[in-house]
Formats: C-alpha cells, sequence, structure tokens
C-alpha cells in the first residue's frame, strides 16, 4: 500500500485511512497532512507536509514511524502535550509544535485547529478540525467519545467531512459514533477506529434512521477516496 498520490482539484480533499485506528492521509491541493501514523510502514509516506498526533497511546503515536518520516520529508508535527515530551528527542524543537485546545496552527494556507477530546484513558487527548484553502472542513476526531462541545464546533465550523469512532477505544462503538454525527451534523459521516466490517456497516445501517440529512460514507483502509466523496483507487 502507498501513500496517496492523488492530487486534487481546488475544492476537493484526498484521504486515506491506512490502518485500523485513526490513521488518515489527507492530501490537499498544495500539502498532505498525516494523522496519526502508527502500525504502518512509514515507507509509504514519501510527500509530507505536517503529521499531526492526537495522543500518546500505541495505536495513535509511534516514534519510530514518525522519526523516519521526519527525517525523509522534514515535515512539521504538531502533537498533544504529552507526545510531545516523547518527541522532543527526535524531533528538532524548531520543527515540533506543542499544541493545546484552542490553539491554531497553519500549515502554508491550511488551519489545524486543536479542539477537545473525550477520550480518559490519554493523558492530554486532542481532536483537530483541518480547514484546506478553498474552505473545506475536516473533522478528526481521534477515538473521542461523544461529548456536549461537539454541538457546539458543528454549529459554528460546519465540517464538511467527520470522522466517527465506532469501536476499539473504550466505551465506543456504532452508536457513539452516530451520537457524534449527530451532534455535530457534518455534510459526510465517515466511520473508523475499528478492524470489523460489520461496525461499519452497523453504523451506517444506524445513521440513516437516527440522523437521517447526515450521508454516511463506508471507506476501507488502502483505498483512496475524494471529497465530494468518491473512491479513488
Amino acid at each position: 500500500m502507498s501513500v496517496n498520490t492523488i492530487i486534487p482539484k481546488k475544492g476537493e480533499v484526498a484521504f486515506k485511512w491506512f490502518n485500523k485506528y485513526a490513521g488518515i492521509v489527507i492530501t490537499i491541493p498544495t500539502k498532505t497532512l498525516v494523522v496519526d501514523p502508527a502500525d504502518v510502514n512509514p515507507k509509504m509516506f514519501q510527500t509530507v507536509d505536517a503529521v499531526l498526533l492526537t495522543h500518546e497511546h500505541y495505536d495513535h503515536l509511534d516514534e519510530t514511524v514518525v522519526k523516519d518520516i521526519f527525517q525523509r520529508t522534514q515535515c512539521q508535527v504538531i502533537a498533544d502535550s504529552t507526545s510531545t515530551k516523547r518527541l522532543r528527542s527526535i524531533i528538532p524543537q524548531n520543527k515540533l509544535q506543542e499544541t493545546r485546545v484552542g490553539a491554531e496552527h497553519r500549515v502554508g494556507e491550511i488551519t489545524v485547529r486543536t479542539e477537545p477530546c473525550n477520550h480518559p484513558p490519554a493523558s492530554t487527548p486532542v481532536t483537530f478540525l483541518i480547514t484546506s484553502e478553498d474552505g473545506v472542513k475536516i473533522y478528526h476526531t481521534a477515538d473521542s467519545l461523544p461529548f456536549p462541545e461537539m454541538k457546539r464546533l458543528g454549529e459554528q465550523q460546519k465540517p464538511h467531512l467527520t470522522f466517527c469512532t465506532v469501536a476499539i477505544a473504550p466505551g465506543a462503538s456504532p452508536q457513539t459514533g452516530v451520537e457524534i454525527a449527530k451532534l455535530v451534523q457534518p455534510e459526510v459521516a465517515i466511520p473508523y477506529h475499528t478492524a470489523s466490517k460489520t461496525d461499519l456497516t452497523r453504523f451506517a445501517e444506524m445513521l440513516s434512521k437516527q440522523v437521517p440529512n447526515v450521508k454516511s460514507q463506508i471507506i476501507e483502509q488502502g483505498k483512496t477516496y475524494k471529497y465530494p466523496v468518491r473512491e479513488m483507487s
């Protein structure tokens, strides 16, 4: 499996889910972002402008993978406080940005805003709202459970795409993923963070009944999709 090589056009975003957790490659016309690279061969990432890290758990942070990506690409690394501490001996200070809720970071013309996360086992977990230069908004929820502030984010930011955790993380299920979609009200809700196709299908079925105004999109690991959503490879 190689990294996404499709260059989206203006107003488009391409993305690929590369593990059974929250690992996503996001390609916007001018930049490529990698979120939570773990359980993956780092050689698949040839061009990377920034790595985003939501928290320190093994399925989201692998210091060896981050080091390899950085050494080959010299990318920015934007990480929660705990992950930042673990990377200080690996990533140069001028390339490592510690982030906290409410912070905004620039990757070229892309804005990365750090939002809260409801994942109690982690020390300083965060989620990310990524806005492309064309205004396409992607809400990456890490493995967060739903929480009330997601409603505020949805009303104020109106994400086009939201990734919803449906399994593996403590307390997560297809129903909690649906609750995220209810709160955020994105244009498209995408289930992830599971190794089970059944979880993905259940999410889509439940979403269509409970939140019929939000579209669901089941994606497969290793395939590239575009927003407006369509499978590319």
